[in-house]
C-alpha cells in the first residue's frame, strides 16, 4: 500500500521512523495528529508531506484555523503549502476529501512522468550517487522523484550501481538502500563526507537528488548536505540533476525559510552533556550548479525554470 493513504476517515501513514527494521502504520484520526506526524518526521519527503497535509485538512472541523497548524509543521517544503491551497477550496468536508484524493492522484501522475523524463536523460550513466530519500515512500505514490528515475532505469533493463549517502542526522539513506534492495538495484551506503572521495576518484558518473522547494531563479532547498555535493560535481565536471514535480516549485519570490531542528538529533548518546549542536535540516543550492531540472512538465536548464512558472500560471 502507499506510504500515505486515506482509509475510513483516517489518514494512514507508514511510520518512517521505524524503517528499515519495522513496517508499522499509524492511523491518524485528527488534524493535530497529522500535523504532529509531519513535524516529528513520521512522514517525510516533500510530496508525501503534502499528501498527508491535504488529508489532514480534509478531516478538519476548523479548516481555516488548522491550515496554519499544518503549514507550520515543516516550513521549508512548498508541497505542503501547495497541497493545502488546493484542498482548502472545498466548501465542505466531502469536497475537501475529494480534492485531497485528487491531489494524491496528481502527484502520482507527476512522479510517473518524472521517472519517464529522467530515465531518458540518465540512460548513459551507470554509477549514480543520490542523497536523502526520494523513493515511493517519500512521495506517497508508486514512483519517487530522484529514486523514481533510478527505478525506471532498472525497469528499462539498465545496469546500475548506486552510491547512497547516509544523510545524517536522520539517516534517510538507510531507507533509500532498503528501497533499492527491494527493487533489486545494487547499492553501497557511504558516509556523507565520503562523497568527495568517490566523486573525485571517478567512481561516480552523475548525481541526482530531489528538492523541497525550487525558486523562480532555479535556486533550491534540499536536505542538508546537498549544496556541497553540487559544488563537488561542478569541480569534477560531472552532471548534477534535480528531480521534482511542479508542486515543489515556488514562484512567489519569497525567501526560503530553512528549518532548524532539535540538537538532540545530532547529539544522541554520543556526546557529553555540556556539548551543544546546530542542526539545520536543509541547505540552499544555487542554480548555477544544476545541470538540469527533471520535472513532470519536461526537462529544463536552470535558465529555463522561469518557463515552468508560465506553465504553472497557465
Amino acid at each position: 500500500m502507499p506510504s500515505v493513504e486515506f482509509v475510513e476517515n483516517q489518514v494512514k501513514i507508514l511510520d518512517q521512523r521505524k524503517l528499515p527494521f519495522k513496517e508499522e502504520y499509524l492511523s491518524l484520526k485528527s488534524t493535530a495528529e497529522v500535523a504532529g506526524a509531519i513535524k516529528n518526521m513520521a512522514v517525510r519527503g516533500a510530496p508525501a508531506i503534502g499528501i498527508a497535509a491535504a488529508y489532514g485538512l480534509a478531516i478538519s472541523a476548523n479548516p481555516k484555523d488548522d491550515y496554519g497548524l499544518l503549514l507550520s509543521a515543516r516550513p521549508t517544503a512548498v508541497d505542503l503549502k501547495n497541497a493545502l491551497d488546493f484542498v482548502e477550496k472545498g466548501k465542505t468536508s466531502e469536497e475537501r476529501k475529494q480534492l485531497a484524493s485528487s491531489w494524491q492522484g496528481k502527484i502520482s501522475e507527476a512522479c510517473a512522468s518524472i521517472a519517464e523524463n529522467g530515465a531518458s536523460l540518465l540512460e548513459k550513466y551507470k554509477n549514480i550517487l543520490t542523497h536523502c530519500n526520494t523513493g515511493a515512500i517519500a512521495t506517497g505514490v508508486e514512483y519517487g522523484t530522484a529514486l523514481g528515475v533510478i527505478k525506471k532505469l532498472k525497469e528499462a533493463g539498465k545496469e546500475l550501481s548506486v552510491y547512497v549517502d547516509e544523510t545524517r542526522p536522520r539517516m534517510q539513506g538507510a531507507i533509500t538502500s532498503w528501497e533499492l534492495n527491494r527493487l533489486g538495484i545494487p547499492n553501497s551506503v557511504i558516509v556523507d563526507s565520503a562523497a568527495g572521495y568517490f566523486i573525485s576518484s571517478g567512481k561516480v558518473d552523475a548525481v541526482i537528488v530531489g528538492a523541497d522547494r525550487i525558486t523562480a531563479n532555479g535556486d533550491f532547498a534540499n536536505k542538508i548536505g546537498t549544496y556541497p555535493l553540487a559544488v563537488l560535481t561542478k569541480e569534477n565536471s560531472i552532471p548534477f540533476f534535480v528531480a521534482a514535480p511542479l508542486s515543489s516549485f515556488d514562484f512567489s519570490g519569497k525567501r526560503i525559510e530553512l528549518e532548524m531542528r532539535d540538537e538532540k538529533e545530532i547529539l544522541g548518546d554520543n556526546y557529553a552533556g555540556c556539548t551543544s549542536a546546530l542542526n539545520p535540516a536543509f541547505d540552499v543550492t544555487p542554480a548555477k550548479y544544476v545541470t538540469r531540472f527533471i520535472t513532470d512538465k519536461g526537462i529544463f536548464s536552470p535558465e529555463g525554470v522561469g518557463s515552468i512558472g508560465r506553465i504553472h500560471r497557465g
